[in-house]
């Protein structure tokens, strides 16, 4: 953000720059200050030194409490984090895997998924422990043990090929979403088309939920062969738009865009997301 700080006004008004964000999130008497300067530091990618320490430390915070015992704070601070791009953080972040917060080990694995740092697959893999059998519903919770998605993922995103047999199982796991995200990772890991194949025909699930997740999988992971299906999807166009993105972005990268100019199939993607604007 060099010499010229941004500024964004908050809910009274006032704007804030980067020294009064890292201010913010440094004091302790204010949780709501704190925890808006974490999300703002994230929101506006300030790689300052300044403001990773702050974020860093942030994970350590004892003084945010929800009312079910959970870190807002260290939420907030993981997940900018996970949006910087400095992979000194990562170490911290693996120590976020063991929070008994499950958002805290959510968006720890989410930020280290966005680092790209494969020191991180052991501790994420630890927590695969147990496997399906092991992967149950927290009593009276709206979640699992662990943040079985967000761990498939990172896994997936990371290269752990020495987790496939572990993420396998998971396939039929009875939460469609937690089969999506192994799928998606298999496909990651494996390369086998048959992986997406299966997400492509979760396009025509009559549940909308499970549709936009595999439309949003599919996305992810840039597989060409749906763009077609994710754009004939019964979903928002909006979403659609999202997930033609990341195939055509994947597919401008592996081709070698911009020395290689647009493919064939590249502006038949291009030409389905004009449809739905």
């Amino acid at each position: 953000m060099g010499q010229n700080p941004q500024q964004l006004v908050n809910a009274e008004g006032e704007s804030l720059t980067v020294e009064q964000a890292i201010e913010n999130l440094r004091q302790t008497a204010d949780t709501g200050l704190r925890y808006y300067a974490a999300w703002w530091l994230g929101r506006f990618r300030v790689a300052q030194p300044e403001a990773i320490a702050g974020l860093v430390s942030a994970l350590e915070d004892e003084g945010d409490r929800a009312p079910d015992g959970g870190y807002p704070l260290r939420r907030n601070a993981a997940r900018a984090l996970g949006k910087l791009g400095d992979r000194t953080v990562v170490p911290a972040l693996i120590q976020c895997l063991e929070c008994d917060d499950y958002y805290v080990r959510e968006s720890a694995a989410q930020a280290l998924e966005s680092l790209g740092d494969p020191q991180a697959i052991p501790a994420l893999r630890s927590l695969l422990a147990g496997g399906v059998a092991a992967a149950v519903a927290v009593p009276d919770k709206p979640h699992l043990v662990q943040p079985y998605n967000a761990v498939l993922e990172a896994l997936g995103t990371l290269g752990a090929t020495d987790a496939v047999d572990e993420i396998t199982p998971f396939l039929e796991h009875e939460v469609a979403q937690v089969q999506n995200a192994a799928t998606r990772a298999l496909y990651q890991l494996t390369g086998q088309a048959t992986y997406c194949d299966r997400l492509v025909q979760r396009l025509q699930e009559p549940n909308l939920q499970l549709r936009r997740s595999a439309m949003m999988d599919l996305g992810a992971i840039g597989y060409l062969p749906a763009a077609q299906p994710i754009a004939a999807t019964l979903a928002e166009n909006s979403l659609k738009l999202i997930a033609l993105q990341g195939v055509l972005e994947t597919h401008l990268r592996q081709i070698g865009f911009p020395q290689r100019g647009l493919t064939d199939e590249a502006r038949q993607v291009l030409l389905l997301m004009d449809e739905l604007l």
